[in-house]
């Protein structure tokens, strides 16, 4: 793997699987333990820099560097220098000189993650830009689907809702292009960013159409705090439209998935049937998050060196 992972293009489908198969390895490893942890980052240091607030991604991070006996520094902007004025050059290399061998960010500017590489030394993820990409929550709902079908090569994936303001979408859609999966974008033409149309992906505009064929659903979360304009008329027009119920689900296939990247809308993108269904992954998505995570850091930082894959 490269010294960062900041996209999912920076993943070739040969890393991609690497840590897809590192994330099951741990798994096994740990499944029989009674103390959940690795010595395999003793001794590193493993910094959170999170300028958004999140529940998922930074305890899954903390959670997964703690489990590989790495030390974790949780680095909130709220409450820092940060309000005081200080640049995130300066928060970087402060804390680099502190000794952290990773930096794990999550930034509202989509790019924050690509300028800190440059100006750090040690490794640095990307825990969520702005609205440009997620790339461990690609690999994660890579390996819920992986887990749940058995493959990935030829898989149907719909990606439903708000593509536009989705980081998540945006690395899905690369990621799981590169593992050979079909991917379609179902939203409204408001939510569908400019020059969708190069990317690996069809579009359709009508998911009752899309629901037959689809082996995995993935519901996005409408943004609502990034939209600065009215993209559908009402809640409850967006809901009837591309929001799945429980009578959209019953059209699906039968070993078909539901996926969402949470936090949910419950009753507008997704009904609550539909979350709590046996279908649904939501909870499984959360759990292989912290697997998936920790291959990601052991990689990273005590896995196989640059340059061999």
């Amino acid at each position: 793997m490269k010294r960062h992972l900041l996209e999912a293009a920076d993943l070739d489908r040969a890393d991609a699987t690497l840590v897809l198969d590192t994330a099951g390895q741990i798994e096994s490893a740990l499944a029989g333990r009674e103390v959940k942890k690795l010595p395999t980052l003793r001794g590193r240091t493993v910094v959170n820099l999170f300028y958004e607030d999140s529940t998922r991604t930074r305890i899954s991070f903390e959670l997964a560097a703690k489990r590989l006996s790495a030390d974790v520094i949780n680095f909130s902007a709220k409450g820092s220098s940060v309000s005081k004025g200080e640049s995130l050059k300066d928060t970087a290399l402060t804390l680099e000189a502190m000794g952290s061998d990773a930096i794990v960010i999550r930034h509202q500017a989509s790019g924050a993650p690509h300028r800190l590489a440059r100006w750090v030394k040690g490794s640095v993820v990307n825990a969520g830009d702005g609205t440009h990409e997620h790339p461990t929550q690609a690999l994660l709902d890579a390996y819920t689907i992986r887990q749940r079908l058995g493959r990935l090569d030829g898989v149907r994936v719909a990606i439903v809702g708000d593509v536009l303001h989705s980081r998540v979408a945006r690395s899905n859609v690369w990621l799981l292009s590169t593992l050979g999966a079909e991917v379609t974008l179902v939203a409204p033409p408001t939510l569908l960013p400019v020059g969708v149309g190069s990317w690996p992906v069809a579009v359709s505009y009508d998911l009752d159409a899309v629901l037959p064929k689809a082996d995995v659903v993935m519901m996005l979360r409408v943004q609502a705090e990034r939209m600065n304009a009215s993209f559908f008329p009402s809640a409850r027009e967006y809901s009837r439209r591309y929001g799945l119920d429980g009578r959209r689900m019953a059209t699906l296939p039968d070993d078909a998935i539901v996926m969402h990247p949470g936090p949910m809308n419950r009753g507008m993108e997704i009904a609550a049937e539909v979350a709590d269904s046996a279908r649904s992954t939501i909870v499984d998505q959360v759990g292989n998050g912290v697997s998936v995570r920790m291959a990601v850091l052991y990689l990273l930082l005590g896995g196989a060196p640059e340059g061999t894959s």
